[in-house]
């Protein structure tokens, strides 16, 4: 059931018994219109949203998008873009921002006004937000299970609190490409660099330009061809390289790397922490696992562990998690240490509300369900995924996206596909018998060419070029690389 079929009532009956000031409003915007510098003041607690009044929310978009071009924001300059406003047209025309202009309030009081605005805007979005839940529980539908109802409840409560609006409903043009210029100022500033989240893997970066925001990737391969491997190299990457600063955007966050939330759906939290420590420690996992450690890798191993102590990478290693609680674990994070970047490992062994008809409709909501954690949360999701069985049967074994298990809606919903790929695997299950000198000579060449090394073949890509990454892949530590080519030194293999 959606809120479109909601019972009336969700909101008060007379929309002015909501809580707002439109005095405060006006002399705000006025103040703005007379000394554009005011916005810098205002402009990370006040968006346009928040104001009560439709014409004070365009006339506050229209000054902001001319601010941000460095042009003059005035009663004159403004009443080009609104002339044929008809919402100022019933206040008055253009002679209504003359007025504003003229009760302006003093430079100092303009940020206690603007925090006044949005206070009001939470509190009526939280009473129309009341009214829903309230209404919605009341209604009595077979298919409206609570507990779904209580994760709707949630998902708008943490919006509220994060962007201060429950729903977002339609966004102008004007505000969509402010965003997309900001964005791309972002990559510009870093001197042509990457838009999104560095993978720390150079050639992955250059290929993708980052993990961008709001995107859903999926990482997939065949058992042993280091799915996971690749996935948490990325994520320790990333948690590694974490800094902390005010962003482009002027809000404080990630100013590189980022907080990574990892759902080890197959591995326990301590498996995977091993895995890190491995690569951090060239301590060959394996040897972990067992102890068989001389005093040096001992030590060398604890060392790791401390420097990776304060990590922010979190794991959540519940079996057989549902969607929806994927989604409410993310906002929580997101809450309480920020959240930068999702991996999850793996998509398939996810549930869905149990209400799909068979495995593929699951797969189906699962796959949608993440690319709303992308967009709502605007953080990159890394899912992995399983490939089907006719791989192996055929002769070239570099998977396409047809091999996708349940590929419709995977393939359908995600930004990136990736395909990790190592020939190094199924050549050594090609080595001939001792006897056979002619094919033993050949197959151990081929096992040189390939030895150690990776390929990264991407089969989608929304924002880019299609193509494959070579990287280098030790088995020892479980560790991912960039692949030093022939031309970049001694043409050494990289390790």
């Amino acid at each position: 059931m959606n809120d479109a079929t909601l019972p009336q009532g969700a909101e008060p009956a007379n929309i002015d018994a909501l809580p707002h000031n439109i005095e405060a409003e006006q002399q705000l915007l006025g103040a703005i219109l007379t000394n554009n510098d005011i916005f810098d003041r205002i402009a990370a607690v006040v968006k346009p949203e928040h104001f009560f009044e439709p014409v004070h929310q365009r006339i506050y978009e229209v000054a902001i998008a001319r601010i941000q071009k460095n042009a003059l924001a005035s009663p004159v300059t403004l009443k080009a873009f609104l002339e044929e406003d008809e919402g100022l047209k019933a206040l008055g025309g253009p002679a209504y921002l003359a007025r504003l202009a003229g009760s302006a309030i003093a430079a100092y009081a303009a940020r206690d006004y603007a925090q006044m605005i949005y206070e009001l805007a939470i509190r009526r979005e939280l009473i129309r937000l009341g009214g829903d839940i309230s209404a919605r529980a009341q209604t009595m539908v077979v298919e409206d299970d609570p507990k779904e109802q209580i994760t709707a409840a949630e998902q708008k409560l943490y919006n509220l609190a994060e962007q201060g609006q429950a729903d977002k409903g339609f966004v102008s043009f004007l505000k969509a490409v402010t965003e997309a210029v900001s964005s791309a100022n972002a990559a510009y500033q870093r001197d042509g660099g990457l838009a999104g989240v560095s993978t720390g893997l150079r050639d992955l970066d250059k290929k993708l330009g980052g993990l961008h925001p709001s995107d859903l990737l999926i990482l997939a391969g065949r058992p042993s061809m280091g799915k996971t491997s690749l996935a948490t190299n990325i994520a320790f990457n990333i948690a590694k390289a974490y800094k902390r600063g005010i962003r482009h955007d002027g809000s404080e966050g990630a100013v590189e790397g980022g907080v990574v939330g990892f759902f080890s759906l197959e591995m326990s939290a301590e498996q995977l922490a091993a895995r890190v420590l491995s690569e951090a420690s060239e301590v060959p996992s394996e040897q972990i696992r067992r102890g068989d450690m001389t005093e040096t890798e001992f030590r060398r191993f604890v060392e790791a562990a401390k420097a990776l102590e304060t990590c922010p990478l979190y794991i959540d290693d519940t079996p057989a998690l549902p969607i929806s609680q994927v989604a409410a674990r993310c906002r929580r994070l997101k809450r309480t240490h920020g959240l930068d970047v999702v991996m999850v490992d793996y998509l398939q062994l996810l549930r869905g509300t149990g209400k799909g008809e068979n495995r593929v409709q699951e797969i189906a909501e699962i796959s949608m369900g993440l690319k709303a954690i992308a967009k709502e949360l605007n953080i990159p999701v890394v899912a992995l995924s399983q490939l089907s069985r006719t791989v192996e049967s055929r002769e070239d074994k570099r998977p396409q996206l047809s091999d996708l298990r349940e590929s419709g809606s995977i393939e359908q919903d995600a930004d990136v596909v990736m395909f990790v790929y190592r020939d190094e695997y199924y050549r050594e299950r090609e080595k001939p018998s001792d006897h056979e000198l002619d094919k033993m000579a050949e197959w151990q060449a081929v096992m040189e060419k390939v030895h150690g090394k990776a390929e990264v073949i991407i089969g989608k890509q929304r924002h880019g070029p299609i193509g494959a990454v070579e990287l280098a892949f030790e088995g020892r530590f479980t560790r991912f690389s960039d692949l030093a080519q022939p031309w970049q030194g001694d043409g050494s293999d990289g390790f």
